[in-house]
């Protein structure tokens, strides 16, 4: 069997020790939540018909540019409670609206019958910040919904909330929805998800890969039309950007992680951080990280010892994709090389301790990407599919390689690795360039201007709509 990281253990144990070492160095640190949200593009455009997207502008503050929510009753509507992109964005909104003192109430549409740890501690940990939580279903959730100021559906499945609990109220709460899209694959455009769509006051959408694909996909198939559309990129947290930028904090994360994944200083490590799933494509990375092997060895090129790293695994869930990966890994004889590592919210150990991030969703690749300029942020280069947001992130050539989705871009994605793996001033330089990149455009600030701008038109257009 491939090497399953017991990293979590060790980390647990020696937590206390990292975290004295790191308050020592005047470092606000913190793990658990990615607090951060930023938009970084200032192109807006709009197509010839009245259907509309936009890229708010950024606005520069002193002042906390959310304090505007203050007081404001915000509901956040959930598909489910995860450790997957989604829900950890919806929660990071959550902690923001309540540190300018908006009152926040969460609901789960979709929760498991059974008790699940994740659930119950993604529940505490909103409930120790403040944030409210109520069943998706009965009085309390329709008319929580009634007297909201604001509604953000999070991802096109929460859809089903809204005739399901609300039924004959659901033209009252429409014109105060913000619905919050990530998805970019074909099974969520079902009538029964999207059919209220077109009457909400705003779609909110990571990129503007992913909200042309919304907008004509909606069009051609449903033959309805997107709402005012607002594209607002993601970004990177105050308290992750200074543990990226504190190179002793990183110094004792790599020593740390890598001892315990039996990975030597001096070797090179290539990590995916997504949860293991086909469409994230390890499948494809592990075969190409097993190409590159098989290149070094012909070309009889000198490199330090090559690992790759998968951060995501949960053989808990005893998957047929997981299993498929490591039957690969014992079929290659890569088990010394190939480490899997728990899915975790506490990606900045991991990031300070590799070298090179991979970014290997497949089809139309990330609706954006969180990863990956968290990745930059840490001055590693990213080898990304040519698709979806990933393109809207890396610079290619500059920032990291591109190369493209499915079984076609095996063979290229083994260059690359070759590539950065042979030429160590290209990768550190690629890796510079990539932080200089997030600090120009993926911060918390730039959010926090542009997110507050989308919040102030849909308030505007909800108050409208409730004069007339």
């Amino acid at each position: 069997m491939a090497k399953q990281s017991t990293v979590l253990i060790p980390l647990q144990k020696r937590w206390p020790m990292i975290i004295i070492v790191l308050f020592s160095l005047s470092t606000a640190i913190v793990f658990l939540i990615r607090a951060s949200f930023d938009s970084c593009n200032t192109r807006s455009y709009e197509d010839n018909s009245d259907n509309q997207i936009h890229v708010t502008t950024q606005v520069g503050s002193l002042a906390n540019p959310l304090i505007f929510m203050k007081s404001k009753l915000v509901l956040l509507v959930s598909h489910e409670l995860s450790l997957s992109g989604g829900p950890l964005l919806l929660m990071e909104l959550a902690f923001l609206l309540r540190g300018v003192g908006a009152e926040v109430v969460w609901i789960t549409n979709q929760k498991p019958t059974e008790p699940d740890v994740v659930t119950y501690s993604l529940e505490h940990k909103m409930l120790d910040r403040g944030v409210q939580v109520f069943s998706a279903k009965g009085q309390k959730a329709i008319d929580t919904a009634l007297k909201a100021d604001l509604v953000i559906l999070n991802t096109a499945v929460a859809g089903k909330w809204l005739d399901a609990v609300l039924k004959e109220n659901v033209p009252r709460v429409l014109p105060k929805v913000l619905w919050w899209i990530h998805e970019m694959r074909g099974h969520y455009f079902k009538v029964e998800y999207v059919k209220h769509l077109p009457f909400v006051a705003g779609a909110m959408i990571d990129s503007h890969t992913t909200a042309e694909y919304w907008k004509n996909r909606t069009h051609e198939r449903l033959g309805i039309k997107m709402p005012k559309t607002y594209v607002v990129h993601l970004g990177n947290s105050k308290e992750l950007m200074e543990v990226a930028e504190n190179s002793a904090a990183k110094r004792v994360l790599r020593e740390h992680v890598r001892e315990s994944i039996g990975v030597r200083n001096e070797d090179l490590i290539f990590a995916i951080i997504n949860s293991v799933s086909r469409g994230k494509g390890q499948d494809l990375f592990l075969r190409s990280f097993y190409e590159s092997l098989q290149l070094i060895l012909e070309k009889k090129l000198q490199v330090p010892s090559m690992h790759a790293v998968i951060v995501g695994s949960d053989m808990n869930a005893q998957t047929k994709f997981e299993i498929e990966l490591r039957n690969f890994v014992v079929e290659k004889k890569i088990q010394d090389r190939v480490h899997f590592v728990n899915k975790t919210l506490n990606v900045a150990p991991y990031l300070a301790s590799i070298d090179v991030l991979v970014q290997n969703s497949q089809a139309r690749g990330e609706c954006f990407g969180r990863i990956t300029i968290e990745a930059m942020a840490f001055q590693l280069p990213v080898l990304g599919t040519a698709a979806g947001g990933t393109m809207e992130i890396v610079v290619n050539g500059t920032t990291g390689l591109l190369h493209p989705v499915g079984k076609e871009g095996v063979i290229s994605l083994a260059k690359n690795i070759v590539k950065l793996a042979t030429h160590v001033e290209r990768r550190l330089t690629m890796g510079k360039k990539g932080y200089e990149r997030v600090k120009e455009r993926f911060l918390e600030h730039h959010m926090s201007d542009r997110i507050a701008l989308v919040l102030k038109d849909v308030l505007q257009k909800s108050k409208s709509h409730a004069n007339s």
